[in-house]
């Protein structure tokens, strides 16, 4: 029964709170106008009459009032203003119009909620949006010092690349500009330069510490087994995805992240178009830069042997980690090829109970012979990635290229 409910919506700003509420059964309507910070609209909430369910758009105010009111025993959900549905032609908008929508949307279900994070994987997200914010004010401060001296004919001869050799900032170094206020803005973007190194190492060192802490430092772990990904990668995903438990299926992560096409599909007639990009374009951004380095044959790296070497050590990364990665190594095809040496575009149940911390299938589970199997679906695995031999660890020439016969055509992701 929902007689007697009061379904609330919130509009959350940093001095004021905007309230609407409709009690199910009698449909009378409370609005208020709670003055102070959000957590002070708690006090509003607790007077009103039956039970209590409410909820607000992320934003800005964050999720301090969330975490208030489920302490106080209130349910407060958090939903994506993305996910609200809106009106064309609704050309009104004012703080109590929108509590009241939310309030309604809410009763009818139509609302999507997120996932309100602990403090502590909070304060690691907010640490890899910071490392990636500077990323982005490094490559402006090199921009702004390239195009500095391109205007005045000054191009670095070489060798070695710019930015990231010791030549190069040598050849910084000793240039000298005729123009004396031309030289003090070289001196002092420069100097912005060194200063944005000098954080960037800082952060670097603090997100390599956070990835040894629990209770991330086994994901973080499991993610460093595959191609693309290390350390500042596998950080950034955990902080931006959280939970890899939480989803039963990788298509429902890749949903999570806007990795599935758009679809405009009507009667007989399907048109899927580009990626819907939804969610978290950080992580996004992250996945994408990784794949690019299964472009290329499948090959083990010394690095990347190391860390599934280190990944069998007792207390650390299943075993099924490392092998997972080297399958996804392998999850290349060529046109022209046999189907039945494809693999499977899905990968299998065991490979994403490896990657996501869930205990391994039992022999008595339904899909147990279809995981063993490496996820195939009865299709045999590439060579040089077998499951038997990943499990067992990775030897020196397991997927070395100069092994795999020679190809015409050029290799593509699947």
């Amino acid at each position: 029964m929902t007689d007697g409910i009061c379904f609330v919506g919130l509009d959350v700003h940093a001095r004021k709170t905007a309230g609407a509420a409709v009690q199910l059964g009698s449909g009378e309507v409370f609005k208020a106008q709670v003055v102070g910070s959000p957590v002070e609209a708690i006090g509003w909430l607790r007077s009103l009459p039956g039970e209590v369910r409410a909820v607000y758009e992320a934003g800005p105010t964050g999720f301090g009032l969330a975490r208030a009111a489920r302490a106080a025993g209130l349910e407060v959900m958090v939903c994506s203003p993305g996910a609200i549905p809106r009106q064309p032609g609704d050309r009104i908008k004012t703080d109590a119009r929108d509590a009241l929508k939310l309030a309604r949307l809410l009763a009818a279900g139509q609302l999507r909620g997120v996932t309100v994070p602990t403090p502590e994987l909070e304060a690691l997200r907010d640490l890899v949006r910071a490392r990636e914010d500077l990323r982005g004010d490094l490559m402006g401060a090199r921009h702004r010092i390239g195009k500095l001296l391109l205007r005045r004919g000054l191009v670095f001869p070489g060798p070695g690349q710019p930015w990231a050799s010791k030549r190069h900032l040598a050849w910084l170094g000793s240039i000298d500009l005729a123009d004396p206020l031309a030289q003090t803005v070289l001196g002092e973007y420069l100097a912005c330069h060194e200063v944005l190194l000098a954080r960037r190492d800082r952060l670097d060192t603090l997100i390599a510490e956070q990835a040894q802490a629990e209770p991330w430092a086994a994901t973080v772990a499991r993610l460093r087994c595959m191609r693309g990904i290390d350390t500042l990668t596998a950080v950034g995903l955990v902080a931006e995805i959280g939970d890899f438990a939480a989803f039963a299926h990788p298509k429902q992560l890749a949903s999570f992240l806007g990795l599935v096409p758009s679809e405009q599909s009507s009667g007989e007639r399907r048109r899927q178009g580009a990626i819907t990009k939804a969610g978290s374009s950080h992580a996004r951004r992250l996945l994408i830069e990784a794949a690019w380095h299964y472009r290329r044959r499948p090959a083990v790296s010394l690095a990347l042997r190391a860390r599934n070497r280190a990944s069998h050590r007792p207390r650390s990364t299943p075993r099924g980690a490392a092998g997972c990665g080297s399958r996804a190594a392998g999850r290349i095809s060529t046109p022209g090829a046999p189907s039945a040496a494809r693999p499977s575009r899905s990968p299998s149940r065991a490979s994403w109970r490896a990657l996501s911390g869930r205990s391994p299938a039992s022999p008595t589970d339904q899909h147990h012979q279809h995981s063993v199997r490496g996820g195939g679906g009865g299709r045999r695995a590439p060579h040089g990635t077998h499951d038997a031999a990943m499990s067992t660890g990775l030897t020196a020439g397991a997927l070395d290229p100069r092994s795999r016969p020679r190809r015409s055509a050029p290799a593509v992701l699947r």
